[in-house]
């Protein structure tokens, strides 16, 4: 059965997870819940996509709210896992549409196509201005 390991937010436990035989890894601070001062799942992300090397598939879980963070996890190199609850069906329904429409958008404003054209450099994160290399995907 394969497993994938939840909550991973470090290029450690990323080579850890792959090292380890993990058939993915799911970037996730559990909501923030579990510890003060995690980092959110955005600001892991790229850490975690580039120690995992294209190995295994990294997934992001938590912090879309926006069709924008759904573009910004791929320009990040993750595709989005995310729960919804509000409103039963027909909340869930409004949401996706939502997310869907401000995600369009976004892929137009930045002059995309389709997925594949969304890169790396369509976004600038906390340590590009920190002026940290960017990392080779």
């Amino acid at each position: 059965m394969p497993i994938l390991v939840k909550g991973v937010i470090t290029a450690e436990d990323a080579r850890l997870a792959v090292h380890s035989g993990a058939a993915g890894i799911i970037v996730s601070n559990h909501g923030a819940r579990q510890l003060d001062y995690v980092p959110a799942t955005i600001s892991a992300l790229e850490e975690v996509v580039t120690a995992a090397q294209g190995r295994i598939p990294v997934y992001l879980d938590g912090g879309v709210r926006r069709g924008t963070d759904v573009f910004k996890a791929l320009a990040l190199g993750a595709p989005v896992v995310f729960a919804l609850a509000a409103e039963g069906e027909a909340g869930v329904r409004n949401v996706l549409r939502m997310m869907r429409e401000e995600f369009e958008l976004t892929m137009a404003l930045g002059g995309c196509t389709k997925l594949s054209d969304i890169t790396r450099n369509h976004i600038f994160t906390e340590g590009d201005r920190l002026g940290r290399p960017l990392p080779r995907m």
